[in-house]
């Protein structure tokens, strides 16, 4: 059985180079960067030229870059460790409704502290509208929060739009910048954000690399006491082996991002394209133009996203319906529902993300796939059922 991967947004394979890199600090260089010998003082030379790589890749200074496990740790890091440091200043937090789950429960955890959290909309493509956060910050705002893009639509964000009103307003500034790091050029400089979350494994990195970039002189609290690591910001042993993976991930990124995109953009077309020619009552999702080169996304109305994606994997297909973070949950997204999705139409979410290694046989072959599962679980809906009836009345 062939077997094609699209499920990429969840975790990118793990680059050669960037294994090879790694490998020497999983056996025989396995120092702890805090120790004095030449040992410890080796990891501690390959943890920083990796962050040197990551900084380069986000036009950041190294000092900017702090290491964590993954980007929910990030958000976690950022959301909680930024407004905790300004609380003298105020308790309010402005959020878009579709941020990732990090984010709003982060944010929401806060509130058991007095802070106030205000959640901005999106339009029908998942945008936020610049006017709407400004007019949502008021003089106790600490802290605006909205990603990027966004991993279910691909729907990338007017970022440094908001950044500009956040700074007219002197309200610190984050990014979750996971789906997009690695994938299109950014530039925390011309952003003009604060902070900003990225991962290694949305960019050809290992799972459990991850870091947060933090402007030159914004107050932010530790998010893990106990030690003196990552500038006395996050206690703990590094995990050098990841890190090393993560920067020279963002290196071969920077490298060959443009050759990525050239590859992915024809076959995402392809499938946006084709794929509403092929299978009735499939709605797309996101923005048309302004999205992730690599990403594509719809909803197939009569149908639950997990039947469809348990059909695709026993044709050896993968993809996703919703966040890697909520398709086990076996509800709707919040994010298609804040976009004005009707909330059965939500439940046959499909997102499919396409990496350099994935060909137009691949793309073929699931467009060949995919109407024969669609007309045998339409046959067992009881909502299409219901339909064809009404459309004979």
């Amino acid at each position: 059985m062939r077997k094609v991967y699209l499920d990429h947004i969840a975790a990118t394979p793990l680059h050669p180079e960037a294994l090879e890199t790694m490998l020497p600090y999983l056996k025989e260089n396995f120092g702890n960067p805090q120790s004095l010998h030449s040992a410890g003082q080796q990891a501690q030379q390959a943890m920083e030229e990796a962050r040197e790589n990551v900084a380069r890749l986000i036009h950041a200074q190294a000092a900017e870059i702090f290491f964590t496990s993954s980007g929910s740790e990030s958000n976690n890091f950022a959301v909680k460790g930024l407004a905790l440091a300004q609380k003298s200043q105020g308790k309010h937090i402005v959020l878009s409704s579709i941020e990732h789950q990090s984010v709003l429960h982060s944010a929401k955890s806060l509130e058991k502290f007095g802070y106030t959290v205000s959640l901005v909309p999106v339009d029908k493509f998942g945008r936020v509208a610049p006017e709407d956060v400004r007019k949502a910050i008021t003089s106790d705002t600490v802290l605006v929060s909205v990603m990027l893009a966004n991993s279910e639509v691909g729907t990338i964000q007017p970022v440094k739009e908001i950044a500009e009103a956040c700074r007219e307003q002197e309200v610190l500034f984050h990014t979750d910048a996971v789906a997009a790091v690695g994938s299109i050029p950014v530039d925390v400089t011309e952003l003009g954000v604060d902070a900003l979350s990225l991962a290694g494994n949305q960019f050809y990195g290992p799972k459990g690399s991850a870091a947060l970039f933090v402007k030159k002189g914004t107050r932010i609290l530790p998010f893990i006491d106990g030690g003196i690591q990552e500038g006395g910001r996050r206690a703990g042993t590094e995990d050098v082996a990841a890190i090393v993976g993560l920067g020279k991930a963002a290196e071969i990124a920077r490298r060959d991002w443009k050759k990525r995109q050239d590859k992915v953009l024809p076959l995402r077309d392809r499938l946006i394209e084709e794929l509403p020619q092929r299978v009735e009552h499939v709605f797309f999702t996101g923005h048309p133009e302004t999205r992730l080169p690599h990403h594509a996304s719809f909803c197939i109305e009569f149908i639950e996203g997990e039947a469809m994606l348990l059909n695709l994997d026993m044709q050896g297909i993968s993809a996703s319906s919703g966040s890697a973070c909520t398709s086990r949950a076996l509800k709707a997204s919040h994010v298609l529902l804040a976009m004005g999705i009707d909330h059965a139409l939500a439940q046959g979410s499909l997102v499919f993300s396409l990496v350099e290694d994935t060909t137009a046989e691949d793309i073929e072959y699931f467009l060949e796939v995919f109407p024969p599962i669609i007309e045998r679980l339409r046959k067992m809906s009881p909502l299409y059922t219901q339909y064809l009836e009404e459309k004979k009345k």
